[in-house]
């Protein structure tokens, strides 16, 4: 018997029949029989039979521009030197411009480069390239250009031997 209910509640649903009640009736889109517009279809009542109310559909907002891997940030300057990282003895602390150091963060500390600037930078040793952000002062050590958060030293592989051998890209 169970089996016969579904079955014709089914059947009913299906052929359009109105003899459902409208807690089935759903709202969507469909194309006119005499026009390629498509409307969309309200249910004005739901305790009446259902009126359908034929609306134009809004035209879709315009697709945004997708940035293609193409398009590189461009270069305004190149350095080599060496690299050397910091990590979790300053997690928790404040880097020079206010920003708390965070475990994993891409940024490094650079002793003229503004903060906020983007630069890509590369270990020469394996060819692994991570862009980092500037956030701090440093490197207090004189042969050294870039000091690197834990989390970008960890991308270029820098970790384990502390420095490196890098080239620095500036970007726009």
């Amino acid at each position: 018997m169970r089996r016969f209910l579904l079955l014709g509640g089914s059947a009913l649903l299906l052929s359009g029949s109105s003899a459902l009640t409208p807690a089935f009736a759903t709202t969507g889109r469909v194309a006119a029989a005499e026009s390629s517009q498509p409307v969309e279809l309200a249910i004005r009542s739901v305790e009446g039979p259902e009126v359908l109310e034929e609306q134009p559909l809004k035209p879709a907002a315009p697709a945004l521009p997708i940035a293609t891997p193409s398009e590189e940030p461009r270069v305004r300057q190149v350095s080599r030197g060496q690299a050397s990282w910091y990590g979790p003895g300053f997690y928790g602390g404040r880097t020079a411009s206010g920003e708390v150091l965070r475990q994993g963060s891409l940024t490094a500390a650079h002793r003229s480069l503004p903060f906020g600037t983007k630069v890509r930078v590369t270990n020469l040793n394996n060819g692994r390239s991570t862009i980092v952000r500037i956030n701090d002062r440093g490197p207090f050590h004189s042969s050294r250009v870039i000091d690197l958060a834990h989390g970008a030293a960890s991308q270029l592989g820098v970790v384990a031997s502390g420095v490196a051998r890098v080239k620095l890209e500036v970007l726009q």
